[in-house]
């Protein structure tokens, strides 16, 4: 069995180390390389790359990158419960509800992110609509700051929330929720009380899938925020192109890999708790 086990396993190994291993062990040795004098990367080795980190402009741009992946995370758990909660007790149209949160999927990212951008500039639809309903008189800043980043965060990995927890929610057993109103709970003390606690697995789930993706985002804060919004991704993504600094955007990208790894672990160490 131990061989067959070996051979079985052999191409997914094979395929980590030559598409995984390999590449990461390249964006290490870069990190402790310098910036070449046309690009590039060259001797001597050092540390100076990680140690730029820790100049306040990046430790602002991380904290903000935290902070909206956390605000991100947070709105879509609020809007995702509700809905996830819905469709779980929809019946026969549960299928047809599903098919609606995934249908973004059938599109491109790229496109639905720029179809964001007519809505929200000046002359976009929401812009127009206020101002033709004498609602406003000039139009509102909607575009090209941190509420437009936080919106398109939330719209784009809403679904990745609302799938965890509607797995969770439907195989909620109903004779817990009539057992709990027997016993004089109110609807809004089970929801606290059972539904919730119920719920923890697709939430803790879901909650990881949101707010990794979006602490590493670079896609929306570009084009939403207008470069008013730099977020890790960002940077790593303006030193491998724009600025041609190899070994700092190694350096950035592994600091976010190791931040994000972080607290993957610590997610679950607490899951593993709440099971023993």
């Amino acid at each position: 069995m131990s061989r067959l086990r070996f051979w079985f396993l052999l191409p997914a190994r094979v395929w980590l180390i030559f598409l995984f291993a390999f590449p990461l062990a390249i964006v290490c040795a870069y990190s402790l390389l310098e910036r070449g004098t046309y690009g590039g990367v060259e001797l001597p080795w050092t540390l100076e790359n990680y140690q730029r980190l820790f100049d306040p402009l990046y430790g602002v741009i991380f904290l903000r990158s935290f902070g909206l992946a956390l605000a991100a995370t947070a709105i879509c758990l609020l809007l995702a419960f509700p809905l996830a909660l819905f469709i779980s007790r929809a019946g026969p149209r549960k299928n047809l509800y599903l098919h609606l949160v995934i249908l973004p999927f059938w599109t491109s990212f790229l496109v639905r992110t720029y179809a964001w951008l007519f809505l929200l500039r000046d002359t976009g639809l929401l812009n127009t609509l206020l101002q033709k309903m004498k609602l406003i008189s000039q139009p509102l800043p909607l575009l090209y700051n941190d509420g437009a980043v936080l919106l398109g965060l939330v719209y784009g990995f809403l679904p990745f929330m609302v799938l965890p927890l509607y797995a969770t929610l439907e195989r909620l057993d109903p004779v817990l929720l009539e057992a709990a109103a027997d016993l004089g709970a109110r609807p809004w003390t089970v929801f606290y009380r059972v539904i919730v606690p119920l719920a923890g697995p697709g939430i803790w789930a879901g909650s990881a899938l949101v707010f990794i993706p979006c602490l590493g985002a670079y896609l929306t804060p570009d084009l939403l925020g207008g470069g008013k919004t730099v977020m890790i991704g960002n940077l790593v993504q303006n030193q491998f192109t724009t600025a041609r600094d190899w070994p700092f955007g190694a350096a950035a990208s592994l600091a976010l890999m190791a931040l994000a790894a972080g607290l993957l672990a610590v997610f679950m160490r607490s899951r593993s708790r709440e099971f023993l």
